[in-house]
């Protein structure tokens, strides 16, 4: 039975899951979205949202937490300069999860996890909503414009007159084949 056994071990040992997932949470923080299966994802995810809170507080302490976990000084400075404070007052869910379907060679779960506050596509949308005006009708044109408009001499339209060569080709084509006597 499996009474209180919340965390899934991946087919992996203690040692084996604790660096992938330590690899994992390092690239989601340096490119803010990976693809990877939803077993893993979720297993990430509640691995790298308690490193993120951490960060909101930057103080030595906090910095040595994190990189106890991540191993990777690039990973932490990017974690705490940038991503803490476009964070910070979102009182959590810092990550999402996007299903994309099954992958071809084992059929295996696939997703997109990325961080909340990075994707621009999403936050765009919303931010184009707001700034869209009203759709009106154009105003009919006033008399005064179409008389004046209509007064005006039209210029007449020619047609752009073939060049001389192009016109002596096409008569020796027309012309037939040529015999010599």
């Amino acid at each position: 039975m499996r009474h209180s056994r919340v965390i899934n071990h991946l087919g992996r040992t203690s040692s084996h899951r604790k660096a992938m997932l330590a690899n994992m949470a390092t690239s989601l923080i340096l490119h803010k979205r990976i693809t990877t299966t939803t077993a893993k994802a979720k297993a990430l995810r509640t691995y790298v949202e308690p490193l993120i809170t951490k960060s909101k507080e930057d103080s030595t302490h906090s910095r040595r937490v994190v990189f106890s976990y991540l191993k990777d000084k690039e990973a932490v400075a990017e974690l705490f300069r940038e991503i803490s404070p476009k964070v910070g007052e979102r009182p959590g869910g810092y990550t999402r999860i996007l299903k994309t379907g099954n992958r071809i060679g084992d059929n295996a779960d696939m997703c997109i996890l990325e961080l909340v506050d990075y994707n621009e596509a999403m936050l765009g949308g919303g931010e184009a909503e707001k700034t869209k005006s009203t759709r009106r009708r154009r105003a009919p044109k006033k008399k005064e414009e179409g008389a004046a408009e209509s007064k005006a001499p039209k210029s007449p339209k020619v047609k752009p007159e073939k060049p001389e060569a192009a016109a002596g080709k096409t008569e020796i084509a027309e012309s037939g084949p040529v015999t010599e006597e």
